[in-house]
C-alpha cells in the first residue's frame, strides 16, 4: 500500500535525430529508368502535439475484403424444408397404400362371407329338399344274416 509509485523516464525531444533515407543512384553501366520500387513503403515524419517528431514507414490503410452477398434464405433452412417436404411426400404414399390394402382385405373378406352363404344354402337345399322318388334304386333290408364275416340277404 506505501509503495513507491514508478514514474516512467522522460525523454529528451532535443536528443532527437531524424534520419532520411538517401535513394540508391543506378550505375551509370546500366542505363535505368527511375521507377519507385513497389513492395518498398515510403518514409512518413509526424510532429506530435507535444513538438516530438516521429518518423516511420506509411502503411496503407487495410481494405476490407468485399462481403458477398448472402442469400436471403439459409442453405441449411432450404434443406430442412426439402426433406420435411420428402417426408410428408413418403407419409401421404404409405397412407394410401395401407388404405388400399385395407380395402383389399375388406373386398376379400366380403367374398369370402358370400361364398360361404351361397355354398352353405346350396347344401341346405341339398339336404333338406322335400324327399320323395327321383328315380334310382332303393333298397329295402328287412332282415340280414352275418354268418362268418359274410352277408345274406
Amino acid at each position: 500500500m506505501n509503495e513507491p509509485t514508478h514514474t516512467p523516464p522522460t525523454h529528451d525531444v532535443t536528443a532527437l535525430e531524424v534520419h532520411r533515407p538517401v535513394p540508391l543512384v543506378p550505375s551509370a553501366d546500366v542505363p535505368l529508368a527511375p521507377v519507385r520500387p513497389v513492395g518498398v513503403p515510403s518514409v512518413a515524419s509526424v510532429v506530435l502535439v507535444d513538438g516530438r517528431v516521429v518518423t516511420g514507414y506509411a502503411v496503407p490503410s487495410a481494405q476490407p475484403e468485399p462481403v458477398t452477398a448472402k442469400p436471403a434464405v439459409s442453405r441449411a433452412a432450404v434443406n430442412v424444408a426439402l426433406a420435411g417436404v420428402g417426408f410428408l411426400a413418403v407419409c401421404g404414399g404409405l397412407f394410401l397404400l395401407t388404405a388400399f390394402i385395407s380395402a383389399l382385405t375388406a373386398l376379400i373378406t366380403q367374398l369370402v362371407i358370400l361364398a360361404a352363404v351361397l355354398f352353405g344354402g346350396w347344401i341346405a337345399a341339398q339336404v333338406f329338399r322335400a324327399s320323395g322318388h327321383r328315380g334310382g334304386t332303393t333298397v329295402h333290408i328287412r332282415k340280414a344274416v352275418i354268418k362268418r364275416n359274410h352277408f345274406h340277404g
